[in-house]
């Protein structure tokens, strides 16, 4: 008895993922059509360099729980149709570069390609969000071949340090097991962590450059 009240949520999820069971495939064709053009990039660029770019490639799609969530958060009609029109990062993959350079010598590799469509690029690199966070945020739109022919589909694409990455995915730890919010002096310090990480990160870049320039003939 005491489930009552979460049926007709759990009904609308259910019947929720089921809709999203049709569109799915083309979501996943898309992270696959990002995460191989990546792969591709970093085997080029290690053959002239001698150095891979990309640390670490991740994907990910967004679950139907928090499909839902942001779709009501922005006061939208809770439906796959919807979700599809108004969202741009059900699918999503993550990059994770060695060095800061990197991150923009990638992004503007894969945006340059002739049918990669650039949506939206936020830039939390240079403008780090309030709490710190850094990285670079690049939505695409992407071109996935079905049966009934080509759609183009949305994928989100954040780039980061190795750092960044250390940094926000223990921030996000950090704040999903804090029962309302981070007390004021937690989230000072981790903003002053974001910061400390961020110097290092130009650091390892200016160690990098100098080893870079000092191997170069003449």
């Amino acid at each position: 008895m005491e489930n009552q009240p979460n049926a007709p949520a759990n009904a609308q999820t259910q019947a929720m993922a089921a809709a999203f069971s049709g569109v799915q495939s083309r979501y996943q064709g898309a992270i696959r059509n990002v995460t191989t053009r990546l792969e591709i990039l970093d085997d080029e660029f290690s053959v002239e360099h001698r150095r891979n770019p990309i640390h670490a490639i991740q994907s990910r799609m967004k679950t139907i729980p928090s499909i839902m969530e942001k779709l009501r958060r922005r006061g939208l009609e809770v439906s796959v149709p919807s979700a599809v029109a108004n969202l741009t990062d059900i699918a999503g993959v993550r990059v994770v570069c060695a060095y800061i350079h990197d991150i923009y010598t990638v992004a503007n590799l894969l945006t340059r390609q002739d049918d990669v469509r650039v949506v939206r690029v936020r830039d939390y690199i240079q403008n780090p969000k309030p709490n710190g966070y850094r990285s670079l945020h690049i939505v695409l739109e992407i071109p996935v071949y079905l049966r009934e022919g080509a759609v183009r589909v949305p994928v989100e694409v954040q780039l980061r340090t190795i750092a960044m990455d250390f940094w926000a995915s223990l921030e996000h730890s950090l704040r999903y097991k804090a029962p309302d919010s981070l007390p004021e002096n937690i989230s000072a310090e981790l903003l002053q962590t974001a910061t400390d990480i961020a110097v290092l990160d130009e650091r390892m870049q200016r160690i990098h450059d100098k080893l870079e320039q000092s191997s170069r003939p003449g």
